[in-house]
């Protein structure tokens, strides 16, 4: 039996919890896989991570656990951002999604998010659907010298250029470890 759109989207919570940066990115991948663009010219199609931060504080995105750089994000912070992007694409405006979200229960918002996103969950358009009984395969990228990162292939930062981008990332950051010892 195939899996529901609602157990595709259940698999993605495996990967919580999430800084406000890798909220932003799990949800850009998905938004992205699905082609979802606001027809609100003010909105932006890819959440980021200073976007996440605006919808807390505005009453759109429930309070992460923890707060500054230690605060985290679970999955209903998810299903709720993945809404926001949803309803923006159809032209509603925040003050609107704000009153939309007070009303809306955990049930009914999983749903409208995976019914939405039901292309973004199925893999490589194959019909081969992500299921959390699949075995993990994991890419491997070597930083330095006893240096590497391990990112399993189904997360969104397995994109090559995200994955570039943690490489030089790293490097850097191992670089400069260097120069202050």
């Amino acid at each position: 039996m195939a899996d529901t759109p609602v157990t595709l989207l259940r698999a993605h919570s495996r990967h919580a919890p999430w800084n406000a940066r890798g909220l932003a990115a799990h949800a850009s991948s998905l938004v992205d896989a699905a082609g979802m663009r606001p027809t609100n010219a003010s909105a932006r199609a890819m959440p980021s991570a200073r976007a996440v931060r605006f919808y807390v504080a505005n009453g759109l995105l429930d309070r992460p656990e923890g707060a500054g750089t230690a605060a985290t994000y679970g999955y209903r912070h998810l299903l709720q951002l993945l809404c926001i992007k949803i309803r923006q694409r159809e032209g509603q405006t925040l003050d609107t999604i704000k009153q939309e979200m007070r009303e809306v229960t955990g049930d009914a918002l999983e749903r409208r998010v995976a019914q939405s996103l039901t292309p973004a969950l199925v893999l490589n358009g194959s019909g081969t659907a992500a299921t959390s009984d699949s075995p993990a395969t994991w890419r491997r990228l070597p930083i330095s010298d006893g240096v590497e990162i391990h990112v399993r292939d189904d997360s969104p930062a397995a994109r090559d250029s995200v994955l570039l981008a943690m490489r030089e990332a790293v490097r850097g950051a191992v670089g400069r470890a260097a120069l202050s010892d």
